[in-house]
């Protein structure tokens, strides 16, 4: 090329071209050599002044990216018969990216002109800047069943598995897609009801067997009552919902605010920041900002949006899926802080001592613009000498201050001492067709609990602020354990060879003491859930008791407004305690947070309830294949009809009946939690390795069923059964002697 490209070129080659932005690809693209190179840094010096590029280390990109959910309106289809589509919130000043639709059989088809939804990801191809994926067309939103298909002579029959419907739905020969009898589907409705027949409905999704893996949360779903469809005003809100500007905003668009998330995370609602404090009289101290998504922004009191959010209370989190409490234009657009994208949030400064304590913070509410998207593992890698190509230019100016302001923080929380319980999450990964491909239990990292320190500092600065400025808040409470769950605590450590002290006020370092003790040993797992299982269940209430886990005087959830109604309370409270705007709170707002702390509690353990359930069926139909097996594991719990044993390669807890435990009669002791047997005074307790064999296991029901082959290495005593069903009968104190004299026993062995 003889001339010096137009600064319009050089914008299309590096918006269709985004991996060659160097300048000497741009020279190679237009044939530029020798002293015309001089030319070319000159227009792209004069483009990144301007605002239409910026630099990074040696490239040049756009300064804004599209975010990963965006509304497009799709285009006439091209020569080839592509769909292109293009997006309708455009925010950066050079071309604007092309955008290729990738339509799924299952789709419905697409038009010029039509509004989509969809989900988009960055490609290296020439004639496209993005590849989207339908996730609906804006405007419609059709009714959606869970059922069994039954088929007929002409289509068949939707009988639903939802409790308490009896509505069965007719399907036309057209529509089965291809199910079979007794499959489970999902269907939506396909037109108004014949005037003596059942509404008609279409099939849009084959789940298979209803007791399938890829069927299991959607059971749970409609089982446990989780809203899982938006009604129509709702989505045609959020679709009319338009990005904020910076009007009545700080401009936080040049602070390096990250996210910092699972590697799967489905929305980003949190970013921090952090330097060293500038201040000469907090030498060595740190300043870390922490950016919420300001939702409030969006969902207003009494709007159908607000209203469905405070229904749903949450949003819930399966391997599969999410349920969100948010329409997907909200809660993976709008209000998600996407890499490179200008986003609406509530942020809190904050000051800390050389010693992690907290001297100061302030709220703003600003316009914030994340440079990068991170996830954990990057992070804790590049920290740890192995950065990436995303993790390289920030590990100097970003990563390695949010570090140290971290390792500030665990200082403090070490006097702080908060509940340092030890429980290993567990992960189910599935494959495509929604099998378990594996269990296992997740690493924690350094970056994990940076982000957890972090969010706790913002949400104490929330609570506190709110209380200085007497605004009515939600706080998250949670109270010290009963003395009943205590006294089991302590029998328990007991036979465990272990101490907690009595007779003095319950502080959360008396605890932590005894899983100090129990650290390393055999029965380390055994105190930490049973430590668990004491803790009284933390809710929402406008009274602050405090929160007993955490150590703190007052708490309350700020950092999670996409999927908790709490949080969009107590942003809704900063807002009218700093006189912000009008979006704060409302009269029925401030006049029902006794009720919507009462309902909004009861909603997260119906979440907990039904991601706990189904994490039992896909557990259970993980082992299915395995039945027969011998296992490994350790007993945690005991009660009167059997014990439980937690498995030690998936976390899974089967139940060993009473009836099939070895050959003689139990008898189950409730106070001291053990079991005895009636011949041989052989005692079961909490925490003693077991070896089973996977006897049964009930993907529908997630119940897993194991016999008891052995105890501590031991073979169960083959003791000799009381005639008729009756067990021996043994003198109540010679009983009693010999349960003392084996507690005793185990004592001295655990010490």
């Amino acid at each position: 090329m003889s001339r010096i490209p137009t600064k319009t070129e050089i914008l299309d080659w590096i918006s269709a071209n985004p991996t060659l932005t160097a300048k000497r690809d741009i020279a190679k693209a237009f044939g530029i050599k020798g002293a015309a190179r001089i030319d070319l840094k000159r227009l792209l010096k004069e483009l990144e002044s301007e605002g239409h590029l910026e630099k990074r280390k040696k490239t040049y990109q756009d300064p804004d990216r599209l975010p990963p959910v965006s509304v497009l309106q799709v285009s006439e289809p091209d020569g080839d018969g592509d769909l292109f589509a293009r997006p309708m919130e455009w925010q950066g000043e050079g071309v604007e990216p092309k955008i290729l639709v990738l339509p799924r059989a299952s789709d419905p088809a697409l038009g010029a002109g039509d509004r989509i939804l969809a989900r988009l990801t960055l490609v290296k191809e020439d004639d496209h800047n993005y590849e989207a994926r339908l996730i609906r067309r804006i405007g419609t939103n059709p009714k959606h069943v869970l059922g069994v298909f039954r088929a007929g002579a002409e289509g068949g029959r939707i009988v639903p598995v939802e409790k308490g419907s009896d509505r069965e739905w007719s399907v036309p020969a057209g529509a089965t897609h291809g199910a079979k009898d007794g499959e489970l589907v999902e269907a939506e409705l396909a037109g108004p009801k014949a005037r003596m027949g059942l509404p008609r409905a279409r099939i849009v999704n084959r789940l298979g067997d209803p007791s399938a893996p890829k069927a299991v949360s959607l059971i749970a779903i409609h089982e446990h009552g989780i809203p899982d469809a938006f009604p129509d005003a709702v989505i045609a809100e959020a679709d009319a919902k338009k990005p904020v500007g910076l009007k009545g905003r700080e401009d936080l668009r040049d602070m390096p605010l990250i996210t910092i998330d699972p590697s799967d995370a489905r929305d980003h609602d949190d970013a921090c920041y952090a330097h060293a404090d500038d201040d000469p009289k907090n030498d060595g101290g740190h300043v870390i900002w922490v950016a919420i998504a300001d939702v409030a922004a969006y969902v207003t009191p009494g709007s159908a949006l607000d209203r469905e959010a405070k229904k749903r209370g949450n949003s819930t989190y399966f391997p599969d899926r999410v349920v969100p409490m948010l329409p997907d234009r909200l809660s993976g657009d709008l209000c998600s802080l996407h890499e490179g994208v200008p986003r609406a949030c509530i942020a809190v400064r904050m000051q800390i001592d050389a010693h992690g304590e907290k001297i100061g913070h302030s709220f703003h509410r600003g316009l914030m613009r994340s440079p990068a998207s991170l996830h954990y593992e990057e992070v804790q890698a590049a920290i740890d000498g192995h950065p990436n190509d995303r993790t390289s230019a920030l590990l100097e100016p970003v990563l390695k201050p949010l570090y140290a302001a971290y390792a500030a923080l665990v200082e403090a929380r070490k006097r702080r001492q908060p509940l340092e319980l030890d429980l290993p999450e567990r992960q189910i990964v599935l494959d495509d067709d929604g099998t378990v491909r594996s269990v296992s239990f997740k690493d924690r990292l350094d970056a994990h609990r940076l982000i957890e320190e972090f969010m706790v500092l913002a949400n104490v600065a929330a609570a506190e602020t709110l209380i200085a400025k007497q605004t009515p808040l939600l706080f998250r409470d949670h109270e010290e354990p009963s003395p009943d769950k205590l006294d089991s605590l302590r029998e328990t450590a007991h036979a465990a060879g272990l101490t907690l002290a009595k007779g003095q006020v319950l502080k959360t370092m008396h605890l932590n003491r005894l899983l100090a003790q129990a650290a390393d040993t055999e029965d380390a797992e055994l105190i930490n859930i049973s430590t668990l299982r004491s803790m009284t269940q933390a809710y929402y209430s406008p009274q602050n008791f405090g929160h007993f886990g955490l150590a703190l005087r007052s708490y309350a959830h700020f950092t999670s407004p996409i999927r908790r109604y709490a949080d969009l309370i107590v942003h809704r409270a900063l807002i009218t305690a700093h006189g912000w705007g009008k979006d704060g709170l409302s009269p029925e707002d401030i006049e029902n947070l006794e009720k919507t702390g009462t309902h909004i509690s009861d909603t997260e353990r119906r979440s907990m309830v039904a991601e706990r359930d189904t994490t039992d069926r896909y557990l259970a139909a993980y082992l299915s294949e395995r039945v027969g097996d011998e296992l490994e594991g350790r007993i945690s719990g005991i009660a009167k009809f059997g014990i439980f044993v937690k498995l030690d390669d998936s976390g899974a807890d089967g139940l060993v009946p009473m009836r099939s435990i070895g050959a003689e009669y139990f008898h189950f002791d409730r106070e001291a939690n053990t079991l005895m047997g009636s011949n041989t005074g052989i005692v079961i307790g909490l925490g003693q390795r077991a070896t089973v064999r996977l006897a049964e296991a009930v993907p529908v029901t997630g119940g897993i069923a194991l016999d008891l082959l052995a105890l501590d290495g031991q073979s169960l005593p083959q003791g000799r059964r009381s005639p008729a069903g009756r067990s021996a009968r043994r003198k109540p104190a010679k009983s009693k002697r010999k349960t003392d004299k084996v507690q005793r026993k185990v004592s001295r062995k655990r010490r």
